[in-house]
């Protein structure tokens, strides 16, 4: 499996949900801080600590994957930080939402490597931005995602994750 090069730019574990209620009321504090150096990926529960691990509800979405580049592309003045979106892991160098399922096609299963070995994922549905992308990302970031928020994925290997230099490699689809 060569696969591509790409950048772990953000890694995001998030114990709460705190877009919940009217964007205009502004979001929940987090308790913890959400950027991590290191995440640890367990097979079919999700991120260890992340508000949507070992959820019955969120197997097959346990798992954000975005790509940062999409920020770039909101012609703002100064790129937001990858972390404001509150996707799991933010990569660059890989359109990752061509990974998603389309209408009548499973998504594709593909691996992370950031030198630890590979952790496999099997990407299901898009993750579409939401009115709260106005809010924690930038005004406008809600348009400006639309078709780029990133790939719901499920974890199918235990493992960890590091900020930095990392491989991509789609397995199938």
């Amino acid at each position: 499996m060569p696969g591509i090069t790409i950048e772990i730019v953000a890694l995001v574990v998030s114990p709460i949900h705190a877009f919940e209620g009217r964007p205009q009321d502004g979001p929940r504090p987090d308790p913890a801080p959400v950027g991590r150096e290191q995440v640890e990926v367990r097979a079919g529960l999700g991120l260890v600590g992340d508000r949507y691990f070992n959820r019955p509800g969120h197997r097959k979405a346990a798992v954000t994957l975005f790509d940062a580049a999409a920020l770039d592309d909101l012609g703002l003045a100064t790129t937001p930080d990858p972390q404001s979106t509150r996707r799991n892991i933010a990569i660059q160098g890989f359109a990752v939402d061509q990974l998603a399922a389309r209408a009548g096609s499973p998504g594709a299963v593909f691996a992370l490597d950031s030198g630890a070995g590979p952790i496999r994922f099997q990407a299901h549905r898009p993750a579409n931005p939401c009115a709260w992308m106005d809010v924690a990302v930038a005004p406008g970031a809600f348009k400006g995602l639309r078709g780029r928020g990133g790939v719901r994925c499920e974890p199918l290997d235990n493992g960890h994750l590091d900020l930095g230099p990392a491989r991509l490699t789609v397995v199938t689809g």
